[in-house]
């Protein structure tokens, strides 16, 4: 059990846990960076957690839920504040209603984690600030201190994973739900050249070709959140093509992107796009999370061997245009 002490201090209106581990701060900073390892520890075992949303940088949301025994889920979610990486973050901490908004009805916590190198590893120091002392009580009466305790009895296991989140590993695809699907990949480049990498058409020729003998002449980019972008490929070998186009719908440089998909042709099954820049020990990790419109679409896109493909663009954009 890594968990140290736990102070609750009601005139501060402070819940303070102090955990130990025996890995480096930077081990232990990208679990809390990474959606993959975090939802591993963040519910208890009873209760493990599916995160749909991660953004950390300051003005981003993380949105996640919990999902109990009897199939019943509990949403929740951070507002980050602030980030000092790899030393500290603060969020706010929430509730969310069945319908994925903040559920005002329910308290909300300032939180801060704090990161420092110790003999042993690493030691994170996690304060909760309550708005009221009925707060505090309210949260603690619902099983809030035994919930961390048995979260943080999780992180050990995950941060002696050295292998399952390195840069070198390739493309993971993992499917959350019915309809929506996260695909994950560190980078070996720093957030703002993947971004370019993702937005300059000049670059997107270079890599973003699967196979080999394929071109892209048609790479019209969306710069501004409300255009439309299309992507056209061509096989050397025949001239056989095949393209995508989409909407911007939303864009915060350089750490997340939001658009629409839909094969040309087949606008019928358009997907919605979410992709997310995380700094990570070895680069940058590339979440996107996809939404299908159901869960027949969503295997139909995914046997057409789309993780492979994308593997394959990303292994060059490392070795074409970030290593160049």
């Amino acid at each position: 059990m890594p968990i140290t002490t736990i102070d609750k201090d009601v005139d501060a209106l402070t819940l303070t846990v102090v955990a130990d581990f025996p890995a480096p701060v930077r081990r232990l900073w990208d679990a809390y960076q990474d959606p993959r390892q975090l939802e591993k520890f963040w519910g208890p075992p009873s209760y493990p957690a599916t995160f749909t949303r991660h953004d950390a940088y300051p003005g981003g949301l993380t949105t996640y839920y919990m999902t109990g025994p009897e199939g019943d889920t509990h949403g929740g979610y951070w507002e980050w504040l602030a980030i000092d990486a790899p030393n500290s973050f603060e969020v706010l901490d929430g509730f969310l209603t069945d319908d994925g908004e903040p559920n005002l009805d329910m308290p909300r916590i300032r939180m801060t984690f704090a990161f420092e190198a110790t003999d042993a590893g690493s030691r994170m120091t996690t304060t909760s600030h309550f708005a009221s002392r009925e707060n505090l009580e309210e949260l603690v009466a619902m099983g809030m201190m035994e919930g961390m305790k048995e979260a943080m009895g999780q992180i050990d296991a995950v941060i002696a994973d050295l292998e399952a989140f390195a840069a070198g590993r390739g493309t993971d695809a993992q499917i959350l739900s019915d309809t929506q699907v996260r695909i994950s990949r560190v980078v070996r480049g720093d957030v703002e050249q993947v971004w370019r990498a993702h937005n300059e058409p000049d670059l997107l020729k270079r890599w973003m070709l699967g196979p080999e003998g394929w071109s892209m002449p048609v790479c019209e980019v969306a710069s501004s959140v409300g255009e439309t972008y299309r992507y056209e490929w061509e096989n050397d070998a025949d001239q056989q093509r095949f393209g995508f186009t989409g909407e911007l719908l939303g864009a915060e440089a350089p750490h997340r992107m939001v658009t629409t998909e839909a094969m040309i042709g087949n606008e019928g099954t358009a997907t919605r796009n979410e992709m997310t820049l995380t700094p990570v020990d070895g680069g940058t990790l590339v979440s996107m999370l996809i939404t299908y419109p159901d869960a027949e679409t969503r295997d139909m896109i995914l046997a057409t061997g789309m993780t492979d493909g994308m593997e394959t663009s990303y292994a060059r954009l490392e070795q074409a245009v970030l290593t160049a």
